[in-house]
């Protein structure tokens, strides 16, 4: 990366903190229009969220200076906001919970946070409410820290028939997701284009097909499934096809969903008759590589030669149905 490249990352990574601190109100004095700061509403936060808290629980968990945050818990125990309890196993602790008064004063700070939260997100639609949100986990995921996050419900998803706009996506992430991860220039894309204008201008339904992987409302993955346009003769083409642009978003994978993508394709392919799946890619995609052994596929022969700005190593496999 050069160091314009990274010095337009560092901007943009900044332009994003003011508008989110903006967003949400951090450079206000108080927060929500109430007696507190931001970072006295997130202490009384933990302590209405957590179970048996020591001052060092809170401390770890915000990343607080210790000595500011001994100051917000003696003036919130003046204020009667929260109570103490010596810890049984070590006399130095003291469990803190918060107290009648408290839970009163807390209350509506919990209220405005979600009410304000839910105005923001209902100013979208529920497809960008979704991309919204994997966003945020996206960021999360990548800038958290190494603690293992708190279990939560496994994403769904499902396969659909595309409509208007899904091939623009499947051209558009196939040339950011492999330009990211693999340095592949614009030729790849012109080729991922070619084979989804052919598909769109010329596919045949009984015989062809296109899935969709959605989430939350969101395209993840793609895979076509296409006559065998290779073996080019009248008895060839007519028994072989071949599985074309399998892509799993990086926000979808882990879920099986390049898995279940490609068992569509030999399912189809076997109610459509043919007796052989065949496909083309490269020895350094090894999640793909390993979706098509699992499913039965069987690496033919390999190629060297260089192209999209790379050397790279071409596979061809084939599955007997």
């Amino acid at each position: 990366m050069s160091h314009r490249q990274h010095d337009s990352r560092i901007a943009a990574v900044r332009r994003f903190n003011r508008f989110y601190t903006r967003q949400i109100g951090v450079l206000r004095k108080r927060f929500l229009d109430s007696p507190y700061s931001l970072g006295e509403a997130r202490v009384l936060y933990e302590i209405a969220s957590g179970h048996s808290l020591t001052a060092t629980d809170i401390g770890r968990a915000l990343d607080l200076d210790a000595g500011y945050l001994s100051r917000v818990l003696r003036n919130f125990e003046k204020r009667g906001l929260i109570q103490r309890t010596a810890s049984a196993t070590d006399a130095r602790q003291s469990h803190l919970a918060l107290s009648p008064r408290g839970r009163e004063a807390y209350g509506p700070l919990e209220q405005g946070s979600q009410r304000d939260t839910g105005k923001m997100l209902d100013k979208l639609a529920a497809a960008d409410q979704a991309r919204l949100i994997a966003a945020m986990q996206t960021i999360e995921s990548l800038l958290g820290s190494e603690e293992p996050a708190a279990p939560s419900p496994s994403p769904t998803y499902r396969l659909r028939a595309p409509v208007p706009g899904d091939f623009g996506w499947v051209v558009k992430r196939h040339g950011e997701i492999y330009a990211q991860e693999y340095g592949w220039t614009e030729p790849f894309e012109g080729l991922c284009a070619q084979i989804v204008a052919d598909f769109a201008n010329k596919n045949d339904p009984k015989r062809e097909r296109c899935w969709i992987a959605e989430m939350d409302g969101e395209v993840v993955g793609c895979v076509f499934l296409a006559k065998d346009s290779a073996k080019d003769s009248a008895k060839g083409s007519a028994k072989v096809a071949r599985i074309r642009l399998l892509l799993v978003d990086p926000k979808a994978r882990g879920l099986g969903v390049g898995a279940r993508l490609a068992g569509e394709c030999i399912r189809f392919a076997r109610r459509a008759g043919y007796k052989k799946i065949t496909l083309w890619t490269h020895s350094n995609l090894t999640a793909a590589r390993h979706i098509y052994q699992k499913a039965g596929f069987r690496l033919m022969r390999t190629e060297r030669h260089r192209s999209w700005g790379r050397p790279v190593v071409s596979e061809h496999w084939d599955l007997e149905l």
